[in-house]
């Protein structure tokens, strides 16, 4: 954290700024009068906020970087009961020797525990042609330094720095948990699909102070890629092992990626066709909305208003007083009720 930085989640009217924000989209635009002025999206780690600059020319708009770190001096105002920033002068500046942390939205958890939180689950693996998969995976250190940095997405769900590592432990976790549920599921390969269902966005995102598709991300995306990157490491497998990688097992862990979309419209080459695709199709959506109801809460500015405004992602406006309500007392209502047996007492 810079010292004395004001968050844009800390901003209010009437603060006056002098510090750096990155730019994630800047545009050109006339008044009704036919004056230039400049509309800008400047963030943080915290949000992004409008800002604009009146009485501008095109060489303060060139010199503005597209997507960048910015000084910027000016002062915070409120417009049609928003924020926005009025931009008095401004300057790019090098983000060599900065801490990008500070200006890209990040994971809230701590990324190495939850990376050695996946490592640990993946060892419960038994299958050895599966262990040695996810070992080569593990092993490849440039693939897992992106994959614990890198977003889960450009918008929809844990879209920020962590974000894959975060969202693939949520899945994770969740298959371990209910696993013993459903005794006649493939376990290891649930375990396996859960950790390598998303793994190819490493190579369908990319981004500097803000996300977006790469080409290739756009032209074939991660769910083929991932597939790809499966077949690759299983022939090294086979190479190792001096045999062929089982085909059937290479066969179905390829299905649970480019099935776990779950239908042709959400992108899915294949819909399930076993019950362990089924498994991480659903467990897959669950921790996506999971992040993205309680974050939309978490978000929502009116304090006023028992509800958020209306999400296009998730068709439906959220209630925002849902809970947790006395969940910190659960665990002791619980033992107290097995003790006293009177949690019930008109139930036999």
């Amino acid at each position: 954290m810079a010292p004395n930085r004001i968050y844009v989640s800390d901003l209010a009217p009437g603060m006056s700024i002098d510090q750096v924000f990155a730019v994630h989209e800047k545009d050109l635009r006339k008044t009704k009068k036919g004056d230039l002025y400049i509309s800008a999206d400047l963030g943080d780690r915290t949000g992004t906020i409008t800002a604009r600059m009146w009485q501008a020319n095109e060489a303060v708009f060139n010199g503005i970087p597209a997507e960048g770190l910015l000084h910027v001096k000016g002062r915070i105002e409120e417009y049609r009961g928003n924020l926005q920033m009025v931009i008095d002068a401004c300057k790019p500046v090098s983000s060599e020797g900065m801490d990008l942390s500070d200006f890209m939205p990040t994971t809230p958890y701590d990324i190495d525990e939850m990376y050695a939180e996946i490592l640990e689950i993946l060892r419960s693996i038994g299958e050895p042609h599966l262990k040695m998969l996810m070992k080569r995976f593990v092993e490849d250190q440039q693939m897992m330094a992106t994959f614990r940095k890198a977003p889960a997405a450009v918008q929809m769900h844990h879209a920020y720095r962590g974000g894959l590592c975060e969202h693939t432990l949520g899945v994770m976790r969740s298959a371990a948990a209910l696993l013993p549920l459903y005794p006649n599921l493939n376990g290891d390969l649930v375990i396996a699909g859960c950790f390598l269902h998303d793994i190819a966005k490493l190579a369908e995102l990319h981004g500097g102070m803000g996300f977006h598709y790469s080409d290739r991300g756009q032209l074939v995306g991660h769910l083929v890629m991932g597939c790809v990157w499966i077949e690759e490491k299983a022939k090294e497998v086979a190479e190792e092992l001096g045999e062929p990688f089982p085909p059937k097992l290479l066969n179905l862990l390829e299905h649970l990626v480019l099935s776990h979309h779950g239908v042709y419209e959400y992108g899915s080459p294949k819909l399930p066709a076993i019950p362990e695709a089924f498994f991480i199709h659903y467990l897959d959506n669950l921790d996506a909305k999971m992040w993205m109801t309680t974050h939309a809460i978490e978000e929502d500015k009116d304090e006023d208003s028992h509800w958020t405004a209306y999400i296009r992602t998730l068709e439906t406006r959220l209630y925002k007083h849902s809970g947790p309500a006395h969940s910190h007392d659960r665990a002791k209502d619980r033992e107290s009720g097995s003790r006293d047996g009177n949690l019930f007492p008109d139930m036999g």
